[in-house]
């Protein structure tokens, strides 16, 4: 079973090359790096050939190859070997030196056994040291070189610890052991009195350095049995020996057994290179570079570790719950393994490379935290502005409303913070939170500006709505009330919206400057727009005079059409729609929405209706100054005028020049409708008439029946009459008429015979319409009706041959 559990390397070859690969593939199958601080190093050294390989074989159960008495005494050992002590705990490693004193070597080669006494005990809690008991008390015994060596190379060893040197006494004899160690003692006196010291050791005893142990075997050949027995007593001393009073127990500057493979490699390195050998500088570089080690280890567990990565990539897309306790448990589990693996060695070494993980690691996850404070902001951000415009939309006040979202939001933000944070990294959060808040304040402020755009401009558009439509219209119908009426509506609809805004904008919380300047600049508004309502009306001036004289011209005060029949005072009527016409041009001069009273209209009335004044301006032999040849109205602002002087002087001159065809027009069919009314002959013609017809005339008295055919013709010719419409069809003209009556004259002849046959067939009793002249007038009376309604909507119309006929009720009456 022993054997089973024994591994065994060679850790130095006889060259003095140390077996790297050897002594990693030994520690793992050793499992030495789980032991730390607990395990102890044993070798031994002596005469070559004096039995140490059996003696370690017997006492810890290894397997190093022993000497074969039967083919002769010689080496058997080639350097260093080390194997695990089989069933001792704690962990025991025994190095098997190369014999002293070899004949292989030669009586000069003493280097590699100095330098391996110097390894043995560099890296040795104990060192056995196997002697003769026959050479004790001799003065040139075999030991003595091998102590000199010993005591030499210790004086290059700067180590803050107690090396146990355990002399075993082979075929120990019958002395007793009594007698035989106070003389091996005395004998260790002298050689270390004898060997060269350092100044600052001169007086040091040698109790500072070592624990002599002394032990004494019998002889394996002889006595075996005697010899097990005795080795198995001794065996049990190795059972803890790292406890305190063991003979391992003093454990300042053990290397911990992760780093002994590197540590024994430097050591070895140092040995070759033949420098002095400072174990506790050494103890902190073997600490430097394991520490060192064990973190670039752990860092690159961490980096590969599933959880993290899983964490990394959820995080740089989304916010995630829990995220500092999940990294922080990540993080002190690879910290933890750190401090479980380094925690033997230097603690100051142990401590800084902890650190220095500590730092890259937190290198490594802060992109990671950064990327979770960026969440948390943009989500916070998005959070708030969802539940800012919920507030604001069920009607909470603006100012209210910011404050109790911001305060909530932002104590939401460093809730997620706190559940974010990194307890080993002392990472501030206020640059994103403050960023956080300004985002927050941008958007309130973009929000506010936006409503309060909106709002004002709610209540520009309604007083937009409620100025337009009657300014316009006002203006429209101007008159002497038309500026007072339109300061009145501006009055009413600009105090109403300015009351309204006013109470809107007290949950802005604004200060008083700022609310008085956009009250202010909604009245300035309501001005602009009367003001530029006013100016487009007065860039129309000229159809808006055309329209109203048209209206006032072309209908009576009743609003019906005007016909034109002779009785009508054109000159009249034609200077009060001018008058009405140049009342509008006076309104339309200037902007009066001031209480100040102008002379505008006057000035206009003086100098372009009055014909005296008229008269007067065009009179060369007066030389009066003509009062509209001004680019500016008397006491009104330039700013103020929308006509100006010149300009309403060119306005009326136009607008007289295109009324003016009217005005001919309508006299013109005055005059043609006095001559179609009248449809007698002249006087004398009447007279000739009575005295060249008196003959004929005493004829149709003679003779009743020329006059019942004259009269039965007359009716004919009247029925013809209505029936053609003859006045009708010669109003556009003599030709026309010609061609139109051409066309007519024989249906209606048919017509009327057709209607005469059947009237003359009907039963008496029928009551015809026998009377023609009643039929005429009927028939008349609807033709002059049909002709009314055709003059009224059409009032004036035009013919071809420059001839106009106007059709009047009054006339068909």
């Amino acid at each position: 079973m022993a054997i089973e559990e024994c591994c065994s390397t060679q850790l130095i070859d006889g060259d003095g090359s140390f077996n790297d690969a050897g002594i990693e593939h030994f520690i793992k199958e050793a499992k030495l790096g789980e032991c730390g601080l607990s395990y102890a190093v044993v070798s031994i050294m002596g005469p070559q050939s004096s039995g140490k390989s059996t003696l370690l074989n017997n006492l810890f159960g290894t397997n190093f190859r022993e000497m074969d008495a039967f083919k002769g005494r010689s080496q058997t050992t080639k350097g260093i070997w080390m194997a695990k002590c089989a069933g001792i705990e704690p962990c025991t490693l025994v190095m098997d030196l190369e014999g002293t004193d070899g004949r292989e070597r030669g009586e000069d080669d003493t280097a590699f056994e100095k330098q391996s006494a110097l390894f043995a005990l560099a890296v040795s809690d104990i060192v056995l040291i196997n002697m003769w008991c026959h050479d004790i008390g001799r003065e040139q015994a075999a030991n003595k070189p091998l102590l000199k060596t010993v005591f030499q190379v210790m004086m290059r060893l700067f180590s803050p610890r107690k090396t146990t040197l355990m002399f075993v006494i082979r075929d120990k004899t019958r002395t007793p052991l009594e007698n035989l160690e106070p003389v091996l003692r005395e004998d260790i006196q002298k050689i270390w009195d004898s060997v060269p010291k350092p100044e600052a050791h001169k007086e040091t005893p040698l109790s500072e350095f070592f624990n002599v142990e002394v032990v004494a075997l019998s002889s394996f050949e002889e006595k075996e049995e005697q010899f097990r027995e005795q080795v198995a007593n001794l065996r049990q001393r190795f059972f803890h020996s790292i406890a305190p009073g063991g003979l391992a127990g003093d454990r300042r500057g053990v290397v911990p057994a992760s780093g002994f493979s590197f540590s024994a490699q430097q050591i070895w390195k140092i040995i070759k290179e033949n420098k002095d050998l400072d174990l506790p500088a050494h103890k902190v570089m073997v600490a430097t570079v394991r520490c060192e080690e064990i973190a670039n280890e752990k860092y690159a567990d961490f980096s590969a570790n599933e959880t993290w990565c899983l964490l990394e990539d959820a995080v740089q897309s989304a916010p995630v719950a829990g995220f500092g306790k999940k990294l922080n448990s990540i993080l002190d589990t690879f910290l933890s393994q750190y401090d479980a693996e380094a925690t033997y060695f230097d603690e100051g070494v142990r401590s800084g490379k902890r650190k220095n993980l500590e730092e890259k690691l937190l290198q490594l996850v802060q992109s990671a935290y950064q990327s979770m404070l960026g969440h948390l902001r943009s989500g916070t951000l998005e959070k708030f502005k969802d539940a800012f415009e919920k507030a604001l939309n069920e009607g909470e006040g603006f100012s209210v409303a910011a404050h109790k979202c911001t305060e909530s939001y932002m104590a939401l933000f460093d809730e997620g913070c706190a559940d974010a944070v990194v307890e080993l990294a002392n990472w501030d959060s206020s640059k994103v939170r403050d960023k956080l808040r300004r985002d927050i304040d941008a958007h309130v402020a973009a929000v506010r500006a936006a409503k309060l755009s909106e709002l004002t401009s709610s209540y520009e558009a309604k007083l937009n709505d409620a100025l337009s439509g009657p300014v316009e219209a006002l203006l429209d119908g101007a008159n002497k009330e038309t500026w007072p009426s339109i300061r009145k509506l501006l009055r009413r609809e600009t105090e109403s919206a300015v009351s309204g805004l006013s109470s809107d904008l007290s949950g802005f919380d604004m200060d008083e400057n700022t609310k008085d300047k956009m009250l202010k600049s909604l009245e300035d508004y309501a001005r602009g727009v009367v003001e530029a309502k006013a100016r487009e009306e007065a860039a129309r001036v000229l159809i808006r005079m055309k329209d109203r004289f048209t209206t006032l011209f072309s209908h009576d005060s009743d609003s019906m059409p005007r016909v034109w029949t002779g009785k009508e005072d054109i000159r009249a009527i034609t200077k009060s729609a001018r008058s009405e016409s140049l009342k509008l041009l006076s309104v339309m001069a200037a902007i009066r929405l001031d209480d100040k009273v102008d002379n505008i209209e006057n000035i206009l009335c003086s100098a372009l209706v009055d014909t005296k004044s008229n008269a007067a301006v065009t009179n060369k032999s007066i030389t009066t100054s003509d009062p509209l040849a001004s680019s500016t109205w008397e006491e009104v602002p330039p700013g103020k005028t929308l006509i100006t002087p010149v300009q309403c002087k060119s306005v009326w001159r136009q607008f007289r020049a295109e009324t003016e065809y009217s005005v001919t027009q309508a006299i013109s069919a005055q005059e043609a409708n006095k001559r179609n009314n009248n449809w007698l002959p002249p006087p004398w013609a009447i007279l000739a008439l009575l005295i060249l017809g008196f003959n004929e005339f005493m004829t149709l008295l003679r003779n009743p029946l020329y006059l019942f055919v004259i009269f039965v013709g007359f009716l004919l010719l009247k029925a013809l009459w209505v029936q053609l419409n003859i006045s009708g069809e010669f109003r556009y003209g003599f030709v026309p008429g010609l061609i139109s009556l051409s066309t007519k004259v024989l249906p209606t002849v048919i017509n009327l015979l057709r209607k005469l046959a059947e009237e003359g067939q009907m039963p008496a009793t029928n009551n015809p319409q026998g009377n023609p002249a009643a039929a005429s007038r009927s028939f008349n009376n609807g033709s002059n009706s049909s002709d009314t309604t055709s003059s009224a909507s059409s009032g004036v119309t035009f013919s071809s041959g420059n001839r106009t006929q106007y059709s009047s009720p009054t006339k068909e009456e």
